[in-house]
């Protein structure tokens, strides 16, 4: 047997013990199904449906209809048990723990065939006292039930009234009654995912023993003292005094890089004792701040606090510390009803541009710490600096905060509750306080979180009675509403974290909401807080159908991922799009039809007698229609930062759904499951750039504004091309004179009406040109070269099959394309099937005859890329140009 054997706390004094001990219980268990006709070894991290894979007993669940398949072994009660001696002498220690950080979620645990406690919440940890029942050699057995059933059981169990929604819609292929029970509710289904409930211990277990003292949790909180323009830090320390008599002793905590140290006396009494520590920092010494992506750098220090106790006991810990300011702005506007809605990091208003995260798998084994780096890098490539981590999925695991913190992505953090009204019996509400209390202890020293939200669309959800509740019955809901989120959430939150804002949902309309009793009439007002916005009829590339509010926190389209990514979890008979694996694998309701029209607006759908050669191309043409789509929406939210149109505007963030898959399936993700940049991810590259121009027409007339996120202005000049789609040399160009770029802010550059901007370049026809444009100073690129089409591809004249040629070749482990083009040629479109990496860009607007784009494998390869098969696609109006897979040799 591994053993697992921590050192908690440092030996001080001659002849002293250890004060504690950490025996991990990782690594190989015995499960058993509910009759016992069935036992495998499995895994701790892991759950039920890993353990049965990496037995060889069932396929890859994600493999075709294996959702339907393996339903069963969600219905089952599973047991998870191991024997382990203890390699230390138990006899010793005067308090001993088994500390469970996830159990994924209901069961009945037995320590030596003694229960010791239940759990029922996903998002808990769990501490028991085994002091008498712990032996040297001892057995542990945790028994699960399924969380389907126990759901089920709930529901039925509350008789009062009804607690909706019953179930997920059919198209979902999910589990009922999610909301009754505290576990990863897209586990049950989603309209982008598969239903598996999964059962197992999905984070550490193990044995704690100690002596004297125990510190149980430690956290902490630098807040900014601006009467006194100098920063302070708040400690918390949560301990476990076992001693009959009070312990004594002094603290010491350090920052040195910023010449800090700081000596404290305590005394602990017996029992549970809270010490909470105030740290302050001279005014005289230059703090420097953490800030988001692209507004500045992540600044650390290295914290050490050491209690040194009575009885030779010291206890030491180490962390980093990153000292910010965020602020929630709700204020009038001028010119405008209803309240500004943006924050402020250290002082700074800051546009929030990204996406919404949601789990990176159905089953949390898989996702390891190269996965989360790899998605989290291609936020920050993508130039994005928020995500909102939805509140239908889980609170993410330690290294997720901390890479963003690395990183410097802010994160909107939802709490666990989502699309659903909740029960709020004293039961549930016990469990709920003591998950928020207990996450937020674990997550508030992270400088990434800006925002704790209540849950995910529930106030509008019954504000807007997706339900259908009767008016007579409402005022219980809404009742049951405030309990759970105000009374218990808000409470928590308040009392746990002074440092950032708390919102009872999202969407919500923040302080109106508050004012009108904490659930408004219209919780997606564009005056007020946050909207989200859906709409697959209208045609997107039409911007005034998206709302002028004053946050975007979700919007977006869907589409299919690349057929390198299906190809792995299907077999040929599904390759087309109106396969049963492509009807069983969207989720959303008509979502199949919706890509189509859209895509339909402007583009002739694929036809081919070659089925799998149609099937390629319509999930290329719905990566186009979901790349442009967003592109608009999101360009129309950044040029409305400054503006007030109508009395409406002064938009300060958009987060287009959806980051990340959760397997392989249509949906609004711009990553691929495993990490794929989709074409609206490379798009998201440029649409989130800090320096961009945006053309969009408005009565036949042709604007260019230009936005920045930069805290400077900037001297620059704007460069505005017309070429005919048959030709790759500009009909005519100009450059304007010398634009100031003003910090912060987005301003009109340019205007011309159509008409003259066609009669002035060689009489171009809507049809037959495109219009691209881009900013720089001193001949240098500052911005990305942004396009406006004006007119639908399918419309366009002159849009010849482009003869793209490449050549590649090798610089370290970087390859380089060289293109060449005979013609304008519009999403060219390079694959390298399965080799994982990304390109500098793609599925660009190639206007030049050669373009060098570079691809950047996430890991070392031994694979060479053969030039005669680079793919490219661009679409013409004819049809689609050749498409072929670059192959790895």
């Amino acid at each position: 047997m591994r053993l697992h054997l921590l050192l908690l706390l440092a030996l001080c004094g001659t002849g002293t013990t250890a004060a504690a001990l950490s025996y991990s219980l990782r690594g190989n268990w015995s499960i058993c199904n509910g009759n016992g006709s069935l036992e495998l070894p499995g895994a701790v991290p892991g759950c039920v449906h890993s353990a049965l894979f990496q037995q060889g007993l069932i396929q890859d669940s994600y493999y075709r209809f294996n959702d339907l398949n393996y339903r069963w072994i969600s219905l089952d009660n599973w047991t998870y048990s191991k024997e382990f001696k203890i390699p230390f002498e138990i006899s010793k220690w005067q308090k001993v723990n088994l500390i469970l950080e996830g159990v994924d979620t209901i069961s009945k645990i037995l320590f030596n065939e003694v229960t010791i406690g239940e759990t029922d919440n996903m998002f808990n940890r769990y501490s028991f006292d085994i002091t008498n029942v712990v032996r040297d050699v001892n057995s542990i057995e945790l028994r699960f039930q399924s969380a389907v059933l126990y759901a089920a059981q709930q529901s039925k169990a509350h008789t009062r009234y009804p607690v909706p929604p019953d179930c997920p819609p059919l198209v979902q292929k999910g589990e009922c009654h999610v909301n009754f029970v505290r576990k990863e509710q897209c586990s049950f289904s989603w309209d982008w995912g598969p239903s598996f409930p999964t059962q197992g211990i999905w984070k550490d277990v193990r044995i704690e023993a100690y002596n004297i003292c125990h510190l149980n949790d430690f956290t902490f909180s630098p807040i900014y003292d601006k009467s006194a323009q100098a920063w302070n830090l708040e400690i918390e320390a949560t301990f476990d005094v076992v001693s009959s008599k009070p312990v004594g002793g002094q603290v010491i905590v350090a920052i040195p890089k910023l010449q800090t140290q700081q000596m404290y006396n305590l005394e602990l009494q017996p029992g549970k004792r809270i010490v909470e520590l105030f740290l302050n920092i001279s005014k005289n010494i230059t703090v420097e701040t953490w800030w988001p992506h692209g507004h500045g750098n992540q600044t650390g220090y290295n914290m050490t606090i050491l209690f040194e106790l009575d009885g030779g006991l010291n206890i030491e810990k180490s962390a980093k510390v990153y000292f910010r300011t965020v602020e929630l702005i709700e204020e009038p506007i001028k010119g405008s009803p209803g309240l500004s809605f943006y924050f402020k990091i250290n002082g700074f208003p800051i546009f929030l541009k990204g996406s919404n995260w949601i789990p990176a798998d159905s089953f949390q084994d898989r996702v390891t710490s190269e996965l989360l780096r790899l998605l989290l890098q291609s936020v920050v490539d993508a130039n994005m600096n928020t995500l909102r981590v939805w509140g239908g999925g889980i609170y993410e695991q330690d290294e997720f905060y901390e890479l963003c913190d690395e990183l410097g992505i802010m994160v909107w953090q939802d709490f666990m509750f989502a699309c659903a009204l909740y029960p709020t019996d004293q039961g549930f509400l016990d469990s709920v306080r003591a998950e928020v209390a207990y996450q937020i202890k674990r997550l508030k020293s992270h400088p990434s979180i800006i925002i704790w939200s209540g849950n995910n669309e529930n106030e509008e959800a019954l504000m807007m009675n997706w339900y259908h509740i009767s008016i007579t019955d409402r005022p219980i809901y809404i009742k049951d509403y405030v309990t759970l989120y105000v009374e218990n959430i808000r409470e928590l939150v308040l009392a746990g974290d002074k440092s950032r804002p708390f919102i009872t949902s999202s969407p919500t309309n923040g302080a109106e909401t508050v004012a009108e009793g904490w659930v408004s009439q219209n919780p997606n007002s564009n005056y007020f807080g946050d909207v989200h916005f859906y709409d697959y009829i209208s045609d997107c590339w039409n911007w005034k159908v998206f709302p002028r509010a004053r946050f975007a926190s979700e919007y977006g389209y869907q589409s299919w991922p690349s057929f390198s990514t299906l190809e792995k979890v299907s077999s040929t008979e599904d390759w087309s799009f109106s396969s049963k694996f492509s009807l069983h694998r969207q989720h959303h309701e008509g979502g199949n039809k919706q890509m189509l029209y859209q895509a339909g607006l402007h583009f002739k759908l694929p036809k081919s007698t070659d089925p799998l050669r149609t099937f390629k191309d319509t999930i290329y043409l719905t990566q186009v229609m979901q790349a442009q789509c967003v592109k608009t929406e999101t360009e129309f939210y950044r040029r409305s930062r400054s503006e007030i149109v109508d009395q409406q505007g002064h938009t300060m963030g958009a987060l287009y759904w959806q980051l990340n898959d959760i397997w392989q399936a249509p949906s609004w993700a711009s990553l691929e499951y495993g990490g794929k940049w989709k074409m609206l991810h490379y798009f998201a590259q440029n649409f989130f750039a800090p320096l961009l121009p945006v053309g969009f027409e408005n009565e036949n007339t042709f604007y260019i504004y230009g936005v920045s996120d930069l805290h400077s202005d900037y001297s620059m000049t704007l460069t505005v091309r017309v070429h005919t789609w048959s030709s790759l040399e500009p009909v005519c160009s100009c450059v304007t004179e010398h634009l100031v770029m003003k910090g912060g802010e987005a301003v009109r550059l340019y205007e011309e009406p159509v008409s003259q901007l066609l009669r002035r370049c060689g009489n171009c026809t809507r049809e037959s040109c495109v219009v691209s444009f881009y900013l720089s100073a001193d001949h240098e690129l500052l911005s990305p070269t942004n396009y406006h089409f004006l007119s639908s591809l399918k419309e366009a004249v002159g849009l010849c099959k482009a003869q793209i040629t490449a050549i590649i070749s090798q610089q370290g482990d970087i390859f380089v394309f060289d293109l060449e083009t005979s013609a304008v040629a519009p999403f060219v479109w390079l694959d390298v099937g399965s080799i994982p990496g990304r390109f500098s860009d793609n599925g660009f607007l190639m206007t030049e005859k050669t373009r060098t784009i570079l691809f950047y494998p996430w890991e070392p390869t031994s694979k060479t890329l053969k030039a005669s098969k680079i793919i490219y696609t661009n679409i013409r109006k004819t049809g689609y140009g050749k498409r072929e897979m670059a192959t790895g040799q």
